[in-house]
């Protein structure tokens, strides 16, 4: 792989090894531009297998490993060239023994925030927390909004400022938007910036996903795993001064259809739009129907 970081090539293939990686599986080039940031020679690699759900890679420069969660199992494990894997969280999410009201306990999306500190995406504690690496402390970062527990954390992106921004759709919770648990009245797009308290940034949205923030942090992407709807949204960050007060959070100047997958699954290709991960040249790896979408920033698929 050539503009692919390191990062991203760990994303990828664990990602993909979620899906059961074989020997048929294999890069399909739309478009000649793929061979500007991915080798016409880069192969699908499986790095492990056995999990029920693989989400939220997050590669450890420092450390030279990878962090990932299996979310019904409530574990988070760990990788590393030639050391394999092993248990790195147990539990990752819910603390108790019984997880009664929950459909996924654990941790889901992860990020490395510094060399020391690890976001977590929490579905059993219902929030945003920073792990620190050194210590093993837990810090909940945000639980609720407007006074009410947030549903169930999925994923987590860092803009360029600092403003930390995660999805809350309620998939953690048994009945999911039935769910007895459920306290807030949307699934939202929030940010968190100077404030303790999140910002909603979007609550139209069916069922928010993974998200990710341009090298520049002029957009913010945001997918929706709704078969009714699966699309990828472009946020645009609006003009200088047009934030919420007092919070360090920019506002945005309005919500685009990015990438329509719907031609892709209604060919009968299993998955919707999921996590996400940007290269410095702001190409989009995005899972979606049949695997990982390969996007231009214009949006065009490339492979």
């Amino acid at each position: 792989m050539r503009e692919v970081s390191r990062t991203l090539w760990a994303a990828l293939l664990v990602c993909i090894s979620g899906l059961q990686a074989t020997a048929e599986d294999h890069v399909i080039r739309f478009d000649p531009a793929l061979d500007d940031i991915l080798a016409p020679t880069a192969e699908i690699k499986l790095l492990a297998k056995g999990f029920v759900w693989s989400e939220g890679p997050a590669w450890d420069t420092k450390r030279q490993r990878l962090y990932f969660s299996d979310v019904p199992e409530n574990k988070a494990y760990v990788w590393s060239p030639g050391g394999g894997v092993a248990v790195f969280l147990d539990p990752s999410g819910h603390p108790g023994e019984s997880t009664q009201g929950f459909r996924e306990a654990g941790s889901n999306g992860l990020l490395m925030a510094s060399d020391d500190q690890l976001l977590i995406a929490n579905h059993g504690a219902r929030a945003v927390e920073a792990y620190s690496l050194v210590t093993g402390r837990r810090e909940t970062l945000a639980d609720s909004y407007q006074e009410h527990r947030l549903n169930s954390p999925n994923d987590i992106a860092l803009a360029p400022d600092g403003t930390l921004y995660f999805t809350d759709p309620p998939y953690g919770l048994e009945g999911i938007d039935a769910s007895p648990l459920k306290e807030q009245p949307h699934n939202g797009v929030y940010a968190l910036g100077k404030t303790a308290d999140p910002v909603l940034i979007d609550d139209e949205l069916s069922f928010p996903n993974g998200l990710a923030v341009s090298p520049d942090g002029t957009f913010l992407y945001v997918a929706v795993s709704d078969p009714a709807s699966p699309t990828i949204y472009r946020y645009t960050k609006a003009a200088q001064g047009s934030g919420i007060p007092d919070s360090g959070v920019q506002g945005f100047s309005g919500r685009e259809v990015f990438f329509d997958a719907s031609s892709y699954l209604a060919k009968g290709w299993p998955g919707l739009p999921d996590g996400m991960a940007i290269t410095k040249s702001g190409h989009i790896f995005a899972t979606g129907p049949g695997g990982v979408f390969i996007l231009a920033p214009d949006g065009k698929v490339l492979g």
